[in-house]
């Protein structure tokens, strides 16, 4: 027998080395595990200004779009996309896919409320006044007053 073969530290050691191994493949294999991730500043919003930045961060993505059309990533994984709201409720769809085929989506949802902003215009309002105008015998017509 071999003296070190029973050594109570022998089994620590090994079981230390197992566990930084299982650890380490762990790491590795998260992106098989758990797929693509988007993680998004706020997933519901109330604004008054029409144009918004959909700003963000998508981690192990091959391809993401938004409502469809696909938007650039960075190589860090942040995005950065303009968008237009129309006036109400606005949902807005982040759908990004891994190189497995795993999707993930992500839903965005805007309020947009006009300012309202009253704007005092000065324009003449027309009056039309129906007054019938009696004829005399010269052919001239008499001049009435228009009424107020």
């Amino acid at each position: 027998m071999l003296p070190y073969r029973d050594s109570r530290l022998t089994y620590i050691a090994l079981a230390i080395f197992f566990l930084i191994v299982l650890g380490y493949a762990y790491y590795e294999a998260r992106g098989l595990l758990f797929g693509p991730t988007i993680t998004v500043n706020s997933s519901i919003a109330e604004v008054h200004d029409p144009f918004v930045t959909i700003k963000g961060r998508a981690d192990r993505i091959s391809s993401i779009s938004m409502n469809g059309k696909s938007i650039p990533v960075t190589e860090d994984g942040v995005f950065e996309e303009p968008y237009l709201l129309s006036p109400g409720y606005n949902r807005i769809v982040l759908d990004a896919s891994d190189k497995y085929g795993r999707t993930r989506r992500q839903a965005i949802e805007i309020v947009y409320t006009p300012s309202t902003t009253t704007t005092k215009t000065n324009l003449p309002t027309a009056t039309t006044t129906a007054s019938s105008t009696p004829s005399t015998g010269s052919g001239q017509a008499t001049p009435s007053t228009p009424t107020p």
